[in-house]
């Protein structure tokens, strides 16, 4: 018989002795502007690990999505739900201690930026016990901040029924460094109205399918040579 490749739809026998690598993807749910939905970071780490996860060497599964993240800093939009880091934290190493009971490894495939300084310190507590757990960023280099080009153009390939395309607007396109120290007192809304931080005007499905491509592979080439830096980041 062959087992489809997401470990919620397995049973336990169908796991036992199996040395496989669960791949996990991680994201937020928070507001991204007015166009685009408010899953977009989970529903990309999603599509990035469900896409690779049949490319890896050995045995591999994908694990349900761990949909909650760190996004204070859009709290005062609609819609978002943050744990906060302390949480996340928890969440995070219990979930891996958990794992590393019977998976051979675990990487978690993270979507949302917010969440890179609690995962890096979670994820660093994992190895110090001897568990071998690593993180990868679904990050584009050169990239805009947040609901612009990039997270815009990725929809349009990975969900396009989802993007409101009547209410693209282009968002505040200053260099995130700018930003941070008003972000970081007032939230994402003291610097945009829109909670959009770049240009979404721009953004194409065709780019979007070739992000999502080399997101892909960039992501099997970095699970297949396993080999994790000092926060335990695969690159």
């Amino acid at each position: 018989m062959t087992c489809p490749a997401g470990l919620g739809a397995l049973t336990w026998p169908e796991l036992d002795e199996r040395r496989c690598t669960l791949v996990v993807p991680l994201g937020s749910v928070e507001q991204h502007g007015p166009h685009l939905p408010l899953d977009t970071d989970v529903r990309i780490a999603a599509a990035v690990a469900d896409g690779a996860v049949g490319h890896l060497a050995g045995d591999a599964l994908t694990a349900p999505a761990l949909n909650y993240g760190a996004s204070g800093e859009h709290q005062s939009f609609p819609g978002t739900l943050s744990i906060g880091h302390e949480a996340l934290r928890i969440l995070l190493v219990e979930f891996g201690r958990s794992a590393c009971g019977w998976a051979w490894r675990v990487v978690f495939v993270n979507g949302h930026g917010g969440n890179v300084a609690t995962l890096s310190t979670a994820v660093a507590q994992l190895r110090h016990e001897g568990r071998d757990v690593t993180w990868f960023p679904c990050g584009v280099a050169g990239s805009d901040a947040h609901a612009g080009d990039t997270e815009t153009s990725l929809l349009l390939h990975l969900s396009p029924e989802l993007v409101r395309a009547d209410r693209v607007v282009s968002g505040n396109t200053a260099p995130l460094t700018e930003l941070m120290a008003d972000m970081r007192s007032g939230g994402v809304r003291s610097v945009s109205a829109t909670g959009v931080l770049g240009d979404p005007v721009t953004a194409t499905a065709d780019r979007g399918r070739e992000l999502f491509e080399a997101l892909t592979a960039r992501l099997v080439a970095a699970v297949n040579a396993w080999s994790p830096d000092a926060n335990g980041m695969l690159r």
